[in-house]
């Protein structure tokens, strides 16, 4: 048999040449939410490099939803005209373009990493964050204000109206980003929503927000393309969300129009010791995958080919979504078939260093 990792995926009406992702990861080179060239050649290069699916970073929703002043965004019209530039160079590549959306929550309003990524001022441009109670993130981070249920309605009115804007940008995947404590996550956890109204509580009511999303989304996104959930599907602390959560999750989630849970973990609190190790969250996306009966996607320390070759082989995932190894290695894809025996195409540009 061919390589597992190169066999194509077929999504509703999307088919995917393979099961390799650039994972989503925040570049913070946006202005005013738009796309600069820094996007062009970013994303450009991963779609060159030989990916199957190339995912942008978290997309906010509104405004207040930012991680930083410099992050994507499709919360205007205006916004969408840069995206669609990045869709076309991806789409002539034969590689799909999804987009995440995403709202930050209590973690927004920071600077840029490379800056010190410390929460911001009202001096320097900082802005008020929102969260399912008042409790801050951290030491030093601005005290949230907890949304009532009016403002909670408008925060799916906008995940909705992004989700239009990503289809008149062309995407082929959009992804509903509730992981690593932003806004969603912040919702599902019982260590950060201790709301005890309908949007807390229970199991029912702290995954309210995030079912309701999801099914505005799916209403407004085409029936024929698929749909993705980011889970954070354990928080790897006591008392918090737990993988038997994102299962029980998963389940309610399939009938409402999700196609694959890309399963990420921990990012709700700081300072949680979390056991990195190669493939450390595959066996998250194998549980979800065989239990709940979703296809899932497995990300985070995936470096070397056969390492996501075997993952695919073994029925652990779906898809492997490649991250840090992408920023590294822009055509890891491309080696990853080399070392694995496929044929996966070059860009005729390219062609005179293909072994």
């Amino acid at each position: 048999m061919g390589s597992y990792l190169f066999s194509p995926l077929v999504l509703r009406s999307l088919t995917l040449r393979n099961r390799i992702a650039l994972s989503p990861m925040c570049q913070y080179s946006a202005r005013e939410g738009c796309a600069s060239d820094w996007h062009l050649v970013h994303l450009g290069a991963r779609a060159a490099g030989g990916a199957g699916l190339v995912m942008t970073e978290a997309c906010a929703v509104s405004r207040e939803g930012r991680i930083s002043p410099a992050d994507l965004g499709l919360w205007e019209d205006r916004q969408v005209a840069p995206l669609a530039r990045v869709v076309e160079f991806i789409h002539a590549q034969g590689v799909a373009a999804g987009v995440q959306l995403a709202h930050a929550g209590r973690k927004g309003s920071t600077g840029v990493p490379w800056e010190g990524g410390k929460p911001l001022t009202p001096a320097q441009g900082g802005w008020e964050v929102v969260g399912p109670t008042a409790e801050p993130f951290d030491e030093g981070y601005p005290v949230p204000r907890a949304l009532g249920a009016g403002e909670l309605e408008a925060v799916v009115a906008a995940f909705a109206a992004a989700a239009r804007r990503a289809r008149a940008a062309g995407f082929d995947v959009v992804e509903v980003h509730a992981a690593h404590g932003y806004l969603l996550h912040s919702f599902l956890s019982p260590l950060t929503n201790r709301r005890e109204d309908p949007w807390g509580g229970d199991f029912a009511g702290r995954t309210r927000l995030l079912r309701e999303v999801v099914a505005a989304v799916r209403q407004q996104w085409p029936a024929e393309l698929p749909l993705f959930v980011r889970l954070s599907a354990t928080d790897w602390v006591e008392g918090g969300w737990t993988a038997d959560d994102t299962v029980a999750l998963a389940r309610q989630l399939l009938p409402l129009g999700v196609d694959l849970l890309d399963c990420s973990s921990g990012g709700l609190l700081p300072g949680v010791a979390i056991p990195l190790a190669p493939g450390y969250q595959v066996p998250l996306a194998e549980r979800v995958r065989r239990e709940a009966g979703v296809a899932a996607g497995a990300v985070g320390l995936i470096t070397e080919p056969a390492q996501a070759e075997g993952i695919v082989a073994r029925g652990q995932a779906d898809v492997v979504l490649i991250g840090r190894q992408f920023l590294r290695e822009p055509a890891w894809a491309l080696r990853a078939a080399g070392e694995l025996g496929a044929d996966a195409p070059w860009p005729v540009q390219y062609l005179r260093a293909k072994p």
